[in-house]
């Protein structure tokens, strides 16, 4: 007798989805359990560390009230508001990171790259100079409102959905302005804005829980917000129109979620200061995790997911810095410079990862420039220059006339007025040169790269020339010209070694280029900070004077490196001017004529590099000019770099020697540094050219 096999049972299809529903639901919530015993592991390691040794023992004693009074004040007053402090930021920052990239589809989109956390600094510090005494929740309400007005303007320049370029640089074109006008403000109000700069690095060190227990509201309804909304925000994943078809209000929704992430972000902001690249990292690192566990393509679920990650990297950095940094100096630095060097490695390795828009980049400029138009045009900007440099001369916080210029030149001039003109003629004279040394690096770059928007700020090269010439400036106790700029052109010529080598991969790509030169920035930015916050007071306001792009105190020792290189460079890219024509058409164009395109592009980042170094070494840090004098340069007088270069020179020594006498007189004697104008006024410049590229 042969056995039959029973009939199979068909198992009803609503039986099955409830099963998987079932299945993946249990999935997510074990995910949860197993996020929330690693953060709990964290937050114990991140309770023992510290000056004081407290062990286990103890600190189970003073949670249960059985320790002594001083092991009870460390832990209470301490170590348990610090770890409380990294992870409510931490849950903060992932759940804000994760909605922004939600509702906006981008991948980079975080409170750092909206300049969220730019404008909640700049509101903040303007609160702290007006003298009005806020309580945390009105600082509450100054960041959520500086950070959410910032925001908005990132997200009207870039719009949604139109690539990852685009609301990075609107982003960190905004930060770079706002954080120029803070910077501006720590300088001029140093009593006021005491201990700003070090606050905003990012640090979840806690003198009790008073500041904590007033944002607790402000974490629930944000959380609890996208709780609520977050069917309507996977609704925006399928698309604006079938959103739309579903009921669903799509912008409504965007606004609402915006906000919300801005409420979350400003209270991470006034709990810890500006902690960078969670919001960004968080997310990034949920989303593999949702083609193992599917309820992750949900908000419900990702967004406290993202959360609990972002806790595990404000905790992780915190007890990564304090084994690696002991005693005081693990208090003095800030956790947020670890999650921004983890932070830009992440924008980084995206970068790279991220699907390019296929353009190479186009040098846009004038149509063909008339007979007399290149003549006229170097003509009046060598007057303008002219008519700069005598009023740079003759004002300051003391007003001279041409005859004390004339006296002062033949030797008859009094011993007043000779000491202020031997002060300076000399810092006019490294504006001068400094901005016309940007310049022409920032043309060579957009030439060789092919890349309207590039220039050594936005690539990184002048941070790490900043880095460098920072390392000497707090390192050595007198430190000469020519080794700060040494120090600049090593790190200079390292930044540019590691973002042009990583780019060169698929042409010089623009989305490439320029997502890795910030990543990189930022990670050397964060880096500066941690060199002026361990060094001492003095040499802090000295290297952050020095980095507002300060021609204070310069001599004819700091022009004379930078004389010397860019006439060398001047006389280089004049003489190799068409090929540096050829280089900026196309990839093949160089190659059929007989160019060596890979050696010749490598020559001109060479001369590119060592122009930054030593203009970065002569003034400090200039934002900008690199980038607005070749475009201004190209609208003038087209395309061809014979008219480009002298006139973008031009252009460059103009504008930092207006920034650096604007500096000196609007609000005299006090000073501002010329790099803190040029950035004022390259923000806006910058924004302009984002609004006239095509999306």
């Amino acid at each position: 007798m042969i056995d039959t096999p029973a009939p199979v049972r068909a198992v009803p299809a609503a039986g099955r989805s409830g099963r998987a529903r079932t299945r993946r639901v249990s999935l997510g919530v074990a995910l949860l359990l197993g996020g929330l015993v690693v953060v709990a592991i964290l937050a114990a390691i991140d309770v023992t560390q510290g000056t004081a040794d407290v062990g286990p023992g103890a600190l189970w004693k003073a949670v249960t009230g059985n320790a002594d009074r001083t092991d009870a004040s460390v832990v209470v007053a301490s170590r348990l508001p610090r770890m409380v402090a990294g992870l409510l930021v931490g849950v903060a920052l992932g759940v804000a990171g994760a909605a922004m990239q939600a509702v906006t589809r981008n991948v980079l989109a975080s409170p750092d790259t909206l300049a969220v956390n730019a404008g909640a600094y700049l509101a903040l510090g303007l609160g702290s100079v007006s003298g009005i005494g806020f309580g945390v929740l009105a600082q509450s309400g100054l960041a959520f409102l500086g950070g959410l007005g910032a925001a908005a303007v990132v997200l009207a320049l870039s719009g949604l959905g139109s690539g990852t370029v685009r609301l990075v640089l609107a982003g960190s074109a905004l930060a770079l302005g706002l954080g120029a006008v803070t910077n501006a403000l720590v300088l001029l109000f140093p009593q006021e804005t005491q201990g700003m700069y070090a606050w905003s690095q990012g640090g979840i060190a806690q003198n009790g829980f008073g500041g904590l227990v007033p944002m607790l509201p402000f974490l629930a309804v944000g959380v609890a917000g996208f709780v609520f909304v977050s069917r309507r925000v996977d609704a925006l994943a399928l698309g604006d129109d079938t959103a739309r078809g579903l009921g669903v209000p799509v912008h409504g929704t965007r606004v609402v979620a915006i906000v919300l992430a801005v409420v979350l972000s400003a209270a991470a902001v006034t709990v810890a200061g500006p902690i960078g690249f969670v919001g960004l990292s968080a997310p990034a690192l949920v989303r593999p995790l949702a083609r193992r566990f599917p309820t992750l393509h949900r908000s419900w679920a990702a967004f406290p997911v993202a959360g609990l990650v972002g806790a595990g990297i404000v905790l992780a950095s915190d007890v990564l810095l304090r084994a690696v940094v002991h005693g005081d100096a693990a208090t003095a630095v800030p956790t947020g410079v670890v999650t921004s060097v983890v932070g830009a490695v992440f924008l980084v390795v995206m970068a790279l990862r991220t699907r390019d828009s296929g353009q190479s980049g186009q040098l846009e400029g004038a149509s063909v420039p008339g007979r007399w138009t290149v003549p006229v045009v170097i003509g009046s900007l060598v007057v303008v220059l002219v008519g700069v440099v005598i009023a740079s001369v003759l004002l300051g916080d003391a007003k001279l006339l041409l005859g004390d210029v004339t006296n002062w030149l033949t030797g008859r001039a009094n011993q007043a007025i000779a000491f202020i003109l031997d002060t300076r003629v000399p810092r006019v004279s490294a504006a001068l040169l400094a901005g016309a040394a940007l310049a022409l690096a920032g043309t060579v770059v957009q030439a060789v790269t092919r890349n309207p928007l590039a220039d050594p700020g936005v690539l990184g090269v002048s941070s790490g020339a900043g880095l460098g010439a920072v390392v000497v400036v707090t390192a050595v106790p007198v430190v000469g010209t020519w080794t700060t700029a040494g120090g600049a052109f090593l790190g200079a010529a390292v930044a540019a070694a590691v973002v042009f080598g990583l780019a060169a991969r698929g042409g010089f790509r623009q989305d490439r280029l320029v997502l890795v030169g910030i990543g990189v920035s930022s990670g050397l930015t964060a880096m500066i900070s941690l060199v002026i916050v361990l060094t001492d007071p003095f040499n802090a306001t000295k290297a952050l004077t020095w980095l507002s792009g300060s021609t204070y105190g310069r001599t004819w020792a700091d022009c004379l490196p930078v004389a010397v290189v860019l006439v060398v460079s001047l006389a280089v890219v004049v003489a190799r001017r068409r090929e540096l024509d050829l280089v900026s058409l196309d990839e093949d164009t160089p190659r059929l004529l007989g160019v060596r395109l890979s050696r010749t592009r490598f020559g001109f980042l060479a001369v590119s590099v060592l122009l930054t170094a030593t203009a970065i070494a002569a003034v400090g840090t200039i934002g900008f000019v690199g980038l607005v004098a070749p475009h201004a340069a190209r609208a003038l007088v087209g395309r061809k770099h014979a008219a480009v270069v002298p006139v973008a020179v031009l252009l460059g020594a103009v504008l930092v020697c207006v920034g650096d006498v604007v500096g000196r007189t609007v609000i005299a004697p006090a000073q501002l540094g010329a790099g803190i104008l040029t950035a004022v006024i390259g923000t806006p410049y910058f924004i302009w050219l984002l609004v006239r590229t095509p999306r």
